[in-house]
C-alpha cells in the first residue's frame, strides 16, 4: 500500500504528515538533552557527595577500623558508579541526541525537496488545464459568432429586397467565422488532448513517485526512531555489569566489617600498658589513743605480718597519680622520646618511628651504592665522567646515613627501656652523635664499601664530641672487665688522634691497632694497642679490617 496510488489526492495532508513527523522527532531529542542532562547533574552530585565525605587526608588519619574502610570504599564504588553515570550521558548525547539533531536536520531538507517537486507539478498541470480552457472558451466564442453570421446570411438570402453585395457580403463574413469556428474547434481539441495526457501523467507518474519518495523518508524516519529507542537502551545496558561490579563491592565491604577487629583496634589504640591500681592500706590513726576495757572488744584492722602503713602510699598520693586514669587526663607536652605517652602508646609510637627510619636508611643505603657502582664506572671509563664530580653527593649520604644510623640507636634505647629490657648497645656503647660524618668515600663498618682516601693529602674528618657521646665510668666500667676482649680484627690509623679524652686512645698516623668491639653505629670503635692500652678511636678516622670466622679471610670496609 503506497500514498501514491492510495492519497493522490491528499498532498496538503501528507505536507502536514511529514511536518509532525519531524516536530515529532525533535521533540524526541529534546527529551534525550533533557535526560543526559539529568544524568550528568547526577553524576556531579555524587562526585560532590563522595567529595564531601572523603576529603584528603594524611598518613596518619588513614582508617583502620573496618567500618570505617568499609565506609570509604562503598565511597570509591559509589564514585566509580558516578563515573558510569557519566560515560551514559556522554554516550546519550553522542550517539543518540547528536544523530538525532543531524537526522532532523536532514529529513528537513529532504521533504522541503520533495514538497517543491510536489508543488512544480501541480503548478504545471493548472497551466495545462487554463490553456486549455482559453482555447474552449475561444472555440465557444467562434461558435456563437459563427451562429450569428448564419442567421444574417439566412436572413438576407431569403430577404427580396436585399442587394446582392449585401448578401455576398453575409456570406463572406459567414464563412470566416465558420472557418475561426473550426480553427478554434481544432486548437480546443488539441489543448484537451494535451491536458488529459499532462494530466494522467502527473497523476500517475509524477505524484505518485513524489508521494512515495515521502512515504519512504517518513517511514526511514519512524525506523531511526526506533534504532534510537534501542540505543538508548544499549547505553544504560553497557553500564550495567560494570554498575553491577560496583554493588557488588559495596556489598564486598559491607561483608568487611568486623567488630571483633575494631574492638582490638580500640584496645590497640588506647591502651595505657599501666596496671590497674592495687588496694588502698588502712591507715589507723588512732593507734596513739588509750583504751579502756570496755573498749577492749572493739578492733581495729591490722596489717598483715605488723607492717606499719606506708605513708607514700596514702590515698591523697595515690589518687593524685592513678586517678587520671579513671577520669580526665592531664595534658603534658609532647616529648622527643614520646615519654609523655603511657608505655603501651610510647612503644607503639617508638617502633613506628624506627620503622620509618629504616625505611629511610635503606633509601640512603641504595642510593650510596648507585653512586659507587657509577664512580667505579667512571674510575673505568674516565670519558664517561669525572668520578670526583661524585664525590659530595657520596659524602652527604653517607652523613645522611650516619644521622638515621644515630636516631635509630637512640629510638632503640628508649624502646628497650619501654620494654623493661637492657639494650646491649645502650649499656656498652656511647650515645651517638647527630653531626658525626665520614670521611669521604667511607662508611661505617655496616657499610660494604670503601675508597681508600690519598694519604699524600688529607685532613682528619670531624669526629664524634666524647662530652657528649662518652662518660668516663662508662668506659672505666668497661675497662675493669677481667677477661680481656677477644681481637676480631685490625685497623690502620689515617689520622693522629690525641685520645686528650677519658677512655678514648691516643694514636698516630699509619699506626696499626687490634679491634676488639666494632662500631655500634655511634661513630666510635674499640681498639687496642700492641702494649695492651685499649680505649676508643674515631672510626672515621681508621682505615679497618675484619676477620671473618676462622679462615682468617679479611673484609676490607
Amino acid at each position: 500500500m503506497t500514498w501514491g496510488t492510495e492519497l493522490w489526492d491528499q498532498f496538503e495532508n501528507l505536507d502536514k504528515h511529514t511536518q509532525w513527523g519531524i516536530d515529532f522527532l525533535e521533540r524526541y531529542s529534546k527529551f534525550v538533552k533533557e535526560r543526559l542532562e539529568i544524568e550528568q547533574t547526577y553524576a556531579k552530585q555524587l562526585r560532590n557527595l563522595v567529595k564531601k565525605y572523603c576529603p584528603k587526608r594524611s598518613k596518619d588519619d588513614e582508617p583502620r577500623f573496618s567500618s570505617c574502610v568499609s565506609f570509604y570504599s562503598i565511597l570509591n564504588e559509589l564514585n566509580d558508579y558516578a563515573g558510569q553515570r557519566e560515560v551514559v550521558a556522554e554516550e546519550m548525547g553522542h550517539k543518540v541526541y547528536g544523530e538525532l539533531m543531524r537526522y532532523s536536520q536532514d529529513l528537513k531538507s529532504e521533504r522541503k525537496q520533495h514538497l517543491q517537486e510536489g508543488r512544480k507539478a501541480q503548478q504545471y498541470l493548472d497551466q495545462c488545464w487554463k490553456q486549455m480552457d482559453n482555447s474552449k472558451k475561444k472555440f465557444e466564442r467562434e461558435c456563437k459568432e459563427a451562429e450569428k453570421s448564419q442567421i444574417s446570411y439566412d436572413r438576407l438570402d431569403n430577404d427580396i429586397n436585399a442587394t446582392k453585395s449585401e448578401v455576398e457580403k453575409a456570406k463572406s463574413q459567414l464563412y470566416l467565422r465558420t472557418h475561426s469556428a473550426d480553427e478554434s474547434k481544432n486548437e480546443y481539441a488539441a489543448q484537451l488532448q494535451n491536458f488529459n495526457g499532462e494530466q494522467w501523467k502527473h497523476f500517475n507518474v509524477a505524484i505518485p513517485q513524489i508521494f512515495k519518495n515521502l512515504q519512504d523518508m517518513d517511514e526511514r524516519r519512524t525506523v531511526k526512531l526506533g534504532e534510537t529507542y534501542r540505543s538508548f537502551a544499549d547505553v544504560e545496558r553497557r553500564v550495567v555489569p560494570i554498575i553491577s561490579k560496583c554493588l557488588e563491592g559495596m556489598v564486598t565491604a559491607a561483608k568487611a566489617v568486623d567488630q571483633r577487629k575494631d574492638s582490638a583496634i580500640v584496645v590497640e589504640s588506647f591502651k595505657s600498658g599501666f596496671e590497674p591500681p592495687g588496694d588502698y592500706p588502712f591507715e589507723d590513726y588512732s593507734q596513739n589513743l588509750s583504751r579502756t576495757g570496755s573498749d577492749s572488744t572493739i578492733s581495729t584492722p591490722k596489717n598483715e605480718g605488723g607492717v606499719k602503713p606506708d605513708p607514700k602510699h596514702s590515698i591523697s598520693k595515690t589518687a593524685k597519680n592513678k586517678l587520671w586514669l579513671f577520669g580526665k587526663k592531664p595534658k603534658a607536652p609532647s616529648l622527643e622520646d614520646f615519654s609523655h605517652l603511657p608505655p603501651e602508646q610510647r612503644r607503639k609510637r617508638l617502633q613506628a618511628r624506627i620503622d620509618e627510619l629504616s625505611k629511610e636508611l635503606q633509601k640512603e643505603v641504595d642510593q650510596r651504592d648507585a653512586l659507587n657502582k657509577m664512580k667505579d664506572v667512571y674510575e673505568k671509563n674516565p670519558q664517561m665522567g669525572d668520578p670526583q664530580s661524585l664525590q659530595p653527593k657520596i659524602s652527604e649520604t653517607m652523613c645522611n646515613m650516619e644521622k638515621l644510623r644515630s636516631e635509630i640507636h637512640k629510638n632503640e634505647s628508649w624502646l628497650s627501656e619501654v620494654e623493661g629490657k637492657v639494650s646491649t648497645r645502650g649499656d656498652r656503647r656511647p650515645s651517638a652523635d647527630v653531626n658525626h660524618h665520614a670521611p669521604h668515600g667511607r662508611e661505617s663498618p655496616e657499610g660494604s664499601y670503601t675508597d681508600v682516601p690519598n694519604q699524600e693529602h688529607r685532613s682528619p674528618p670531624h669526629q664524634p664530641d666524647p662530652r657528649q657521646a662518652h662518660q668516663p665510668d662508662e668506659f672505666d666500667d668497661e675497662f675493669d672487665d677481667d677477661d680481656p676482649l677477644p681481637v676480631i680484627g685490625h685497623c690502620k690509623a689515617l689520622y693522629s688522634f690525641n685520645g686528650q679524652n677519658e677512655g678514648t686512645l691516643l694514636m698516630k698516623e699509619n699506626e696499626v691497632l687490634y679491634i676488639i668491639e666494632e662500631d655500634k653505629g655511634d661513630g666510635w670503635t674499640r681498639a687496642r694497642k700492641q702494649s695492651g692500652e685499649e680505649g676508643y678511636v674515631p672510626t672515621s678516622y681508621v682505615e679497618i679490617a675484619m676477620e671473618k670466622n676462622s679462615k682468617g679471610a679479611v673484609t676490607y670496609i
